[in-house]
């Protein structure tokens, strides 16, 4: 029999909606609360669980207590072995550690984990690439490739490789500075390569920063973006540099980089902005979402821009929905993905949708 570890990071993603860019630490943890954060990484675990349900006497699934796993679990009818021991409402990063050790010494084929960046680099400070895993993306900052796109897809791929095997490769777990990222700086440093199922179509890539040869090409998306642009209605400028591009071609300079904007009438209205205020600016008001996809990752939401939420897209609309990607980052995302938390409204932005590639010109892509 096989058998799988689970390990929930309860707090992971609080912080996405309400713009803090991530929940490191009880400092931001707290913040995130007296701003109305509330936990996300339960219902994805659910999710990915809901697709390991036909394999429960097939497998035996392994876990911490309550929020770190049990819970979600037992909602989804699995009778796991729990071990180890939880204060509830207080999780930290030993708590990971310390529960995927004892997966270790109980001889897991895979540990299934929910959360971020931070919680693949807690996991693999325990196991290196000793034991395969796999990330249920729930984080703010999700830009290490042990993960798979959705939920969805990460219970697939679990599934996939318990029932009948699947080959490994090295993905690489790329370790975030979260204060330099609420500075709006990215720092960015490989941690190490872990060991991950490997099946192309549902594990995402790594992320891959924008080249300095891309410059002209955003200087003319930008300008033929500011062209299209219409007095009276909002602007919700997602995270980037292809963004950023649009900002600065309207004169202003002091934008943010890796969080989101609000432009009215061809000025900044508020910065870094969360899911509240978006909601707010764009009451009563004709609103257009500007992003750009995330380096050879592809997507456009879910990954770094929570703030736009299932909430802000539904209300803004899908014709509404802006995508601005130079022809280079295009060549390594031939597809887009989008992961926002409501799986209802990922089927709905499935299809073609334009996206501005330079000055007058642009391309259908497919999202997925």
């Amino acid at each position: 029999m096989k058998k799988l570890g689970l390990v929930v990071n309860p707090i992971a993603g609080m912080g996405g909606r309400v713009g803090l860019k991530g929940t490191d630490g009880p400092e931001a943890l707290r913040r995130a609360i007296e701003l109305g954060a509330e936990p996300v990484a339960p219902e994805r675990a659910i999710a990915a669980l809901e697709r390991l349900i036909p394999l429960k006497d097939q497998i035996q699934l392994i876990t911490y207590p309550g929020e770190m796993g049990e819970s979600e679990a037992r909602k989804c009818g699995f009778d796991p072995v729990v071990v180890g021991e939880v204060r509830e409402g207080q999780t930290t990063a030993e708590d990971t550690k310390d529960a995927v050790r004892r997966m270790v010494e109980l001889g897991v084929d895979l540990i299934l984990f929910v959360g971020g960046d931070g919680t693949a680099g807690d996991i693999h400070d325990v196991v290196g690439n000793r034991v395969p895993v796999l990330g249920v993306p729930s984080g703010v900052k999700i830009y290490s490739a042990v993960f798979a796109n959705t939920p969805e897809a990460a219970g697939e791929v679990a599934a996939l490789f318990l029932s009948h095997g699947l080959p490994f490769r090295e993905a690489e777990i790329m370790d975030i500075d979260e204060e330099a990222y609420r500075r709006d700086e990215l720092a960015a440093d490989l941690k190490g390569y872990a060991s991950v199922p490997y099946e192309p179509i549902m594990m995402q890539a790594g992320k891959e920063s924008s080249s300095g040869f891309e410059t002209a090409d955003q200087k003319a998306i930008a300008r033929w973006m500011v062209e299209l642009m219409e007095r009276g209605r909002v602007y919700i400028l997602g995270p980037g540099t292809t963004t950023r591009a649009v900002a600065e071609e309207l004169g202003i300079y002091d934008s943010t980089l890796l969080g989101v904007d609000l432009i009215v009438d061809y000025r900044l209205m508020k910065k870094d902005v969360n899911e509240r205020q978006i909601l707010e600016a764009i009451e009563g008001r004709p609103a257009s979402i500007i992003v750009s996809p995330l380096g050879r990752q592809g997507f456009i939401f879910g990954r770094g821009n929570q703030q736009i939420s299932p909430g802000v897209i539904r209300k803004a609309g899908r014709k509404n929905i802006i995508v601005l990607a130079t022809p280079q980052k295009l060549s390594l995302t031939p597809v887009l993905k989008v992961d926002t938390g409501d799986p209802a409204l990922d089927g709905e932005l499935r299809g073609y949708i334009p996206v501005i590639t330079g000055y007058m010109q642009t391309h259908m892509v497919k999202v997925l």
